[in-house]
């Protein structure tokens, strides 16, 4: 089944059938709905990557089912149709999170190429309109943790909400949650009933940046038919989040450095100034200073971009917040798929050992598929469903030429007790650390199972068919 999958809301269902069966012919899959109570419904059973919305449903406007559609995770595209094509019910209906808009009076063929032509969009730019969402009450429910790197961060955002008109800059590695970090100052801020809008500076193609960030006049070149609304200006008084700004092309570092010095811009072939009202936040997972330094990255746009700084800690450096976002995840898709599982004490201490390049989005990632693959009968997140790179990087700390791995015998007071086991990376193999594990913890048991399976963080049964295993 074709991944970006079409949804057609229309009353008018002889015309949507004939533009699904258009859309058929080049490539885009389409499914049809005549209500907005149906057209909801199918949006919430399966993912779309672009809804066709009509502005006049029989039960009710278009312009309401905006939200609730951009609400879906992942959201998405929104391109609305109507016969009644104003500029202003255009900029309404972008306000609200609509993507583009297209009038029913345009010949069918070319609905469909404007239709290939956002499915386009939408995958090589990848840039998402949202409202505030309800779900993040305070905009800091994502921002799980209780590291002092994670406080400092939420300080910061608090902070910088209470100044809507100030630009942020976040700094992060891939994966920290700026995007996160972005919409909860949106949220929090005075700005917060406004659009979020996120442009991802890397995927936005190079002829249509210009255009996107800033909307062109009608014949402003070939095949500008219409006059369309840039992303600064649809975000109206709202957010602009300018995310991985350190790939921007030089060329269009200028015009936007002139944007927000001047606060006004003017569209692609147009003359008159629009002035910019939203607050802009930009993000890079790159050093902008080093950019700088390499002649990479204007230092006039670096200025004016960090006016407020806010830096976004790696997950390796978060201490037990690992425990507590890796509970959260287990909960979240837990309950997805109607299961209740917590994690055992030998899943934290493999998840505390590993430094997560990915970050928190990898981690998410490693605890989505754990649960997914956990037994529908088993209460318990066992080591086995975690990725073999975890294990390995539980034992890779070198101690002059080896390795061990330091687990802490629980029952042994507050003083503690480790069960400690060496290795030598490169010629030990898991299997042999795995022996020489189930040898200490039964040494240290004075050979009692059940206490050696309690050491280990693992149930009896397993312990034993490990002991059947490797003869002990």
């Amino acid at each position: 089944m074709n991944e970006y999958r079409t949804l057609i809301i229309d009353d008018e269902e002889t015309y949507a059938r004939s533009l699904q069966r258009l859309l058929a012919r080049r490539g885009i899959e389409a499914d049809v709905a005549v209500t907005s109570a149906d057209g909801i419904g199918r949006a919430r059973q399966r993912k779309y990557t672009l809804v066709l919305l009509d502005y006049l449903l029989p039960d009710g406007s278009g312009l309401d089912l905006i939200a609730p559609l951009r609400a879906l995770r992942p959201p998405p595209q929104v391109l609305m149709m109507t016969a009644y094509g104003t500029i202003d019910n255009a900029v309404e209906a972008m306000r609200r999170g609509a993507t583009d808009y297209v009038t029913k009076s345009t010949a069918l063929a070319d609905v469909a190429d404007r239709v290939a032509e956002a499915e386009r969009v939408a995958r090589a730019a990848r840039i998402c309109v949202a409202p505030p969402s309800s779900s993040t009450p305070g905009g800091l429910a994502e921002l799980i943790g209780e590291s002092p790197a994670i406080r400092e961060a939420v300080a910061r955002i608090r902070e910088v909400s209470q100044s809507p008109d100030t630009t942020v800059l976040l700094h992060g590695e891939s994966g920290t949650g700026k995007g996160v970090v972005a919409r909860a100052i949106h949220a929090l801020s005075a700005r917060a009933a406004e659009p979020f809008i996120s442009i991802d500076c890397v995927a936005l193609p190079a002829p249509l940046a210009e255009s996107e960030l800033f909307g062109h006049e009608k014949g402003a070149f070939t095949g500008a038919e219409r006059q369309k609304p840039g992303r600064l200006e649809i975000a109206g008084k709202g957010t602009v989040l300018l995310d991985e700004i350190g790939d921007m092309e030089m060329s269009l570092q200028g015009k936007l450095l002139r944007v927000l010095e001047e606060r006004t811009f003017e569209r692609v072939g147009g003359v008159r100034p629009i002035a910019i009202e939203a607050r802009v936040i930009a993000a890079s997972h790159r050093d902008l200073s080093a950019l700088v330094a390499e002649k990479k990255f204007r230092l006039d746009l670096y200025h004016r971009l960090s006016v407020f700084p806010i830096s976004i800690p790696p997950l390796r450096e978060r201490g037990d917040d690992i425990v507590l976002l890796a509970n959260h995840f287990a909960a979240e898709f837990g309950n997805r798929l109607n299961k209740r599982l917590e994690l055992s004490r030998e899943v934290r201490e493999l998840l505390l050992h590993y430094d997560y390049p990915g970050n928190v989005r990898e981690l998410r990632n490693i605890i989505e598929r754990a649960v997914i693959l956990s037994p529908p009968e088993s209460s318990i997140l066992l080591p086995e469903l975690l990725p073999p790179r975890i294990a390995e990087a539980a034992v890779s700390r070198r101690v002059g030429g080896l390795a061990e791995w330091v687990m802490p015998v629980p029952g042994t007071g507050t003083s503690g007790r480790n069960l400690t086991v060496t290795f030598e990376p490169g010629r030990d193999t898991l299997e042999n650390l795995e022996r020489r594990l189930l040898e200490e913890a039964l040494r240290v048991s004075g050979g009692k199972k059940i206490r050696a399976a309690e050491i280990l963080g693992i149930s009896r049964f397993a312990l034993l068919r490990r002991v059947e295993k490797y003869g002990l």
